[in-house]
């Protein structure tokens, strides 16, 4: 069986995108599914590369039994747009900017359309407090939880779910 790839992309992935690939790893090793996908993270530009999550974000993910200490910011590559079966933007500035850098790349989404189905941005907790990081946790987790209910069996991808973003 094919793994499916999923890249999680925010802007300069020491926040958002770092707590969903650990959320979403989190939730595949517990349900026993890891062998079934491949999770990475990005960020659209590249001021942070090599560098540890936000110290809340980490905190966050920490206090939820989430370690995504070890992660290092990077910036998307053009080759992870044929990579992944599934970029997952937290918000529209994102979606745009990925949409110029890849010239049209089709398994680009919003995570709030894909993983929420409420089509809502997952705000930027940067210039926030702790309590904006944990709000974004738990949007986080909850789509992240919808997308393994989605993609975590074997008919999904047979169902076409995955099929149609690539």
């Amino acid at each position: 069986m094919k793994r499916i790839s999923i890249l999680f992309v925010c802007m300069g992935n020491i926040c958002r995108s770092p707590l969903a690939q650990g959320i979403f790893s989190h939730l595949i090793d517990e349900a026993g599914f890891a062998d079934r996908f491949e999770v990475d993270s990005a960020g659209t530009g590249g001021w942070h590369e090599g560098e540890h999550p936000d110290r809340r974000s980490v905190a966050t993910a920490r206090a939820h039994g989430v370690d995504i200490s070890r992660q290092r910011a990077r910036q998307i590559r053009r080759k992870d747009f044929g990579n992944f079966d599934l970029i997952l933007a937290m918000d529209r500035s994102n979606i745009a900017e990925l949409q110029r850098m890849s010239e049209g790349a089709a398994n680009i989404r919003l995570f709030g359309d894909f993983a929420l189905e409420t089509g809502e941005d997952i705000p930027d907790p940067y210039y926030s407090g702790v309590d904006e990081f944990e709000l974004v946790y738990a949007r986080l987790f909850a789509g992240c939880k919808k997308l393994l209910e989605a993609l975590g069996t074997d008919s999904a991808s047979r169902s076409g779910k995955i099929s149609s973003v690539r």
